[in-house]
């Protein structure tokens, strides 16, 4: 069986949805962005696909878009789903098609623009939303700050004090990230009408425990909610993308994909499908939580992986060390990419190991991917 690689990991800084640097940039132009970089030296007669995750974008097929802007003309795209999962099932899709000798060569990935997104409209409804599963009283499918953060928090029993100081060791783990240019090899500057992004601008450096605490509930009519935005993720703007290669081409490789797994539960319990997808995916992968060095477990809220850490028994000092959603961003179709680009690059500085990247995902889904990076 062919080894599936990652040859390149590159992604563009995250933006503040509606109000940040990218409110004026669509997902095709970030989309053409980042595949035009992962793309940039690799011989085009080797690259057999595109495959990008979209959200909310209308079904026009980004990855194609992008594909022929990258000078790509006669590779063909496919455009992704997976709730917020979908950027990370863009890698495993990839990772699939090699290892089963089909491809030699795919870029992969996710773009996200909340901010230009178009508004849709069904039947005689002014504006309408996809929902993730069939709504009910218990599992609101358009309220995922109850459906995901409360519902997980109450049936952990985790409460707003403990969310809260995630959220801001999330947001001094960003800022530091930043500070000391840990990020410098996965970013890709982005040209808009405000002038050259290149840095990610959702990391809060004023926010502190005192402000955190200060925010109201998102619920407010609802007893004891504890979710607020400021242990919540953030809407966001980005794209991600990783060359994923078969290894017998002699590429230089950056990491080894060495398994992955989906799972769903209740849409009730989405918040903790992490906690199943984890050892699901590195049983395939023939190992355990004791082989893992970093975990990258998405903060769709604060609560997700503070109760990963306490069902799996995880060093938290192991989890997220740059920040996550509440802190850098959660731009939904992007995220999952984001989180193995980022991945790779921080095992890569600390001389390689093990890497996990895991989240939840809409509608009672979450999702896990294993990665190794050898020493140099």
């Amino acid at each position: 069986m062919p080894e599936a690689v990652l040859v390149t990991a590159l992604r563009t800084p995250i933006g503040t949805a509606f109000k940040g640097t990218l409110r004026s940039t669509t997902a095709y132009e970030l989309a053409d962005r980042i595949v035009a970089a992962v793309a940039e030296g690799l011989d085009p007669d080797l690259v057999d696909d595109v495959v990008l995750a979209e959200s909310h974008y209308g079904g026009g097929v980004v990855a194609r878009h992008s594909a022929l802007t990258a000078g790509l003309p006669r590779v063909p795209g496919l455009a992704l789903n997976r709730h917020c999962a979908a950027g990370l099932a863009a890698v495993q899709t990839a990772a699939a098609s090699i290892r089963a000798g089909m491809d030699r060569l795919v870029v992969a990935g996710g773009v996200n623009s909340t901010s230009t997104a178009p508004r849709l409209s069904f039947q005689d409804t002014e504006r309408w939303v996809p929902p993730t599963h069939p709504d009910r009283p218990d599992a609101p499918n358009l309220a995922m700050s109850i459906t995901v953060g409360w519902y997980t928090a109450v049936q952990e029993g985790i409460g707003r004090e403990e969310m809260d100081a995630w959220a801001l060791r999330s947001h001094r783990n960003a800022v530091r990230a930043q500070d000391e240019g840990r990020f410098k090899d996965e970013l890709v500057p982005v040209e808009t009408p405000y002038g050259p992004f290149e840095a990610d601008e959702y990391p809060r450096r004023n926010t502190s425990a005192e402000r955190l605490a200060a925010l109201k509930a998102l619920h407010r009519e609802s007893e004891g909610f504890s979710i607020t935005a400021g242990n919540a993720c953030g809407a966001n703007d980005a794209a991600a993308a990783l060359a994923v290669a078969d290894a017998g081409l002699g590429l230089p490789a950056l990491a080894r994909v060495r398994s992955w797994a989906s799972v769903a539960l209740d849409p009730a319990e989405t918040g903790l499908t992490p906690v199943h997808a984890i050892p699901k995916a590195l049983q395939r992968a023939g190992m355990s939580l004791r082989d893992v060095d970093l975990f990258e477990i998405n903060e769709a809220f604060a609560v997700v992986p503070v109760a990963v850490i306490r069902r799996l028994g995880l060093d938290p000092d192991a989890v997220n060390v740059s920040g996550s959603g509440c802190s850098l961003g959660h731009p939904v179709a992007a995220t999952g990419a984001r989180m193995v680009v980022t991945l790779v690059h921080e095992l890569r500085r600390r001389g390689g190991g093990v890497g996990v990247a895991a989240m939840c995902a809409g509608g009672g889904m979450g999702s896990a991917l294993v990665l190794e990076v050898p020493a140099p």
